[in-house]
């Protein structure tokens, strides 16, 4: 097929060579990819081309063998590739394949031997940085961009403020976002996600007010960031003129899922339903986010017939309901009294759904049965339970209302003892036992609690709320 190294590439070698890598990663025939290399090395084919060079090392990772990233260690030393666009390739093929450590080897074997390294290998080592949870590694590659002059590319400057804000050292993200020259929305809305995942809410609130005055439009993304802002902050006033912005704003709101669904939360959380469903039937798509959102807020203000009401909706209308919506409706169940239905929708998660119950719905069936005084059925829930449920605080936290308010003294001590050891720390579990134990009498026991609450050191928090009062 080919005679010695040519000088110049010729198209119809190019294509067939091209096209017998696209039938081996079809297959993903390792061996064949491994023969085809090497009868381009021989010829010298392989010298010529660094399209062929990126193809051929493309088909390497898209293998996602482990025996590829080590054949491509010899692709490495083997072949004479000073070009980026291979290497490039190769480290974004391994971010995407779930080798963020194998990405990074790839860039410090480009720095050693010399390979140009640009912005686009750069992005894709932060984001390796990101996966491996390495601050120090990211950190090295922040010194390099500085010291390469790459510290005013703003999608370098946005990678980097991601970087920092996954890594949760919103310090340096906020210092990397001030040193930006010519910033844009992408780098500001990485911000506001470091801002809302550290729970910095009026730092991430007053990046939204100011971002006009740096001159950065608003996506759907940092409207829907801002929205969650304003929920943890139980701010509607805030929300609602956000509501009104992103109207006059926004192309069809009503198609974007996450935009609804943040409108959803934050109408729930402060307890305006009929707004929340307002905004849920604005949806043109029957999501299943959207479904569980609305699920959440009835269940979240004790609208719990309207719970099940519209989980019933959601079958009829073929949406596959997640764990999080079993987990609202199972509750919803358990407020009602519907103690067969509750069981039914348990039981219909792996049967019908796939779903594996979790920790959270096994503290709601066991929360099921003890609404409705049936502590036996409880007992044998807690008793069937897989071991990773059982280390569950929720289900033995349960498990000891019930018993303090049917007056099962005995196992309330049990749970009471399981859950502590599983939280020691735990107020919530001190305060049941302490109910259940004046409830009943039993002041010695209430006494012993309170000095072990005094050798932890553990004081109850003061309850409070927070409401904005309009002026």
């Amino acid at each position: 097929m080919f005679s010695g190294a040519p000088s110049f590439l010729d198209s119809s070698i190019h294509e067939s060579v091209n096209n017998l890598l696209t039938k081996f990663l079809q297959t993903s025939n390792l061996k064949a990819i491994k023969k085809l290399h090497a009868h381009l090395l021989r010829t010298g084919v392989i010298f010529v081309s660094y399209t062929l060079q990126t193809n051929l090392a493309y088909a390497y990772t898209k293998c996602s063998q482990e025996t590829s990233i080590k054949t491509l260690s010899i692709f490495f030393n083997c072949s004479i590739i000073t070009h980026p666009i291979p290497f490039n390739s190769i480290l974004s093929c391994f971010v995407r394949n779930g080798f963020p450590f194998v990405a990074l080897k790839t860039l410090s074997f480009m720095h050693v031997n010399g390979v140009p390294i640009d912005t686009y290998a750069l992005c894709s080592s932060l984001t390796a940085s990101c996966l491996t949870k390495d601050v120090g590694s990211g950190k090295q590659i922040h010194t390099h961009v500085v010291k390469s002059g790459w510290g005013c590319s703003v999608y370098l400057g946005s990678a980097l403020v991601d970087f920092y804000s996954k890594s949760m050292v919103v310090a340096d993200a906020c210092k990397v976002f001030d040193e930006i020259p010519v910033k844009n929305t992408v780098c500001a809305n990485a911000l506001l996600s470091a801002y809302v995942d550290a729970k910095m809410w009026v730092e991430g609130y007053e990046l939204f007010r100011n971002m006009p005055d740096l001159n950065l439009c608003y996506d759907s993304w940092t409207f829907s960031v801002a929205l969650s802002i304003c929920a943890a902050l139980y701010a509607i006033e805030s929300g609602s003129q956000i509501h009104a912005k992103l109207i006059r704003t926004v192309y069809d709101p009503g198609t974007d899922v996450f935009l609804l669904s943040s409108l959803i939360d934050l109408y729930g959380k402060c307890g305006l339903v009929i707004k929340a469903k307002q905004v849920f039937n604005m949806a043109s798509s029957a999501d299943v986010v959207l479904w569980t959102s609305m699920l959440g807020v009835y269940g979240r203000n004790g609208h719990h017939e309207e719970v099940i009401q519209l989980f019933k909706q959601m079958l009829r209308m073929k949406i596959t309901p997640d764990g999080v919506a079993f987990v609202t409706v199972i509750s919803a169940c358990g407020h009602t009294g519907l103690v067969d239905l509750g069981t039914e929708y348990f039981e219909s998660m792996a049967r019908d759904f796939g779903l594996i119950p979790s920790p959270e719905h096994y503290g709601c069936l066991v929360d099921l049965f003890c609404r409705a005084g049936e502590l036996e059925k409880a007992w044998d829930v807690v008793n069937k339970m897989p071991s990773k449920a059982s280390t569950s605080v929720t289900v033995w936290g349960s498990l000891l209302s019930a018993c303090c308010d049917h007056g099962h003294v005995d196992l309330g001590k049990f749970a009471g003892r399981r859950a502590l050891a599983l939280d020691p720390l735990n107020t919530g579990i001190y305060v049941l036992l302490s109910n259940m134990f004046a409830k009943y009498g039993l002041w010695d026991e209430i006494e012993e609690l309170r000095e072990l609450m005094r050798d932890k050191r553990i004081k109850k928090e003061i309850g409070c709320s927070w409401i904005e009062v309009t002026r």
